[in-house]
């Protein structure tokens, strides 16, 4: 993942999930929901959360991404024929450049055959109703830095990463300072590079 081509997730709360979406085509109703998942596994429950609230409807069909650069992807018609709902959900999710995300899509059917184009229309509507919803959030890849420093250059060193936006992930206090500092990726280097300025004072990095 670079700044330069950022991929996109959508924000978390207290329940786990979401967005939802609903349309009613040709009296099948479509509830899209969607959840920020940062694993596979955590796609799955949601899955099987959402599907086991909707065991009466006709279909619970699914698509997630997941992976830092959305380099993991599944998804599941559920019953429908096949390419008809799984993939395309899966599709609008990439071509928003998503990941950590997690898309369900409960039908309800109405009586009404829709056919192979009408059920891609239909699950795509669904998926991207549902993200013109959510409230998005630009995912940007950090990197881990690891320095121990000593006391007396502590407050230089932290007033620094502040001004390059590091930020402090963790700290310990035993005969130096051990600070771990998160900076974006595409400006590690150039942090490096300033932390380098304090090592004639005895600031090291370990990782």
């Amino acid at each position: 993942m670079t700044d330069e081509n950022p991929f996109f997730s959508i924000a978390a709360d207290s329940d786990h999930c979401r967005a939802m979406a609903q349309l009613k085509i040709r009296r099948s109703e479509f509830i899209c929901r969607l959840a920020r998942t940062d694993s596979v596994e955590t796609a799955k429950a949601f899955i099987s959360k959402v599907s086991k609230e909707n065991k009466t409807a006709t279909h619970n069909c699914w698509a997630y991404v997941v992976g830092d650069a959305g380099q993991i992807r599944h998804s599941s018609d559920a019953g429908e024929p096949s390419g008809t709902a799984g993939k395309p959900m899966l599709n609008v999710l990439i071509s928003h450049q998503m990941t950590r995300v997690t898309a369900v899509v409960t039908r309800h059917y109405g009586g009404v055959k829709l056919g192979v184009r009408g059920l891609i229309q239909a699950y795509s509507e669904a998926v991207e109703a549902a993200l013109s919803t959510a409230k998005k959030v630009r995912l940007i890849q950090a990197e881990s830095i690891k320095v121990q420093v000593p006391y007396e250059c502590n407050d230089q060193v932290l007033h620094h990463a502040h001004q390059f936006n590091a930020t402090v992930a963790n700290t310990e206090y035993r005969e130096w300072i051990v600070h771990e500092f998160l900076v974006r990726r595409s400006r590690a280097r150039a942090f490096v590079q300033l932390l380098s300025q304090f090592e004639p004072q005895g600031l090291k990095r370990l990782s």
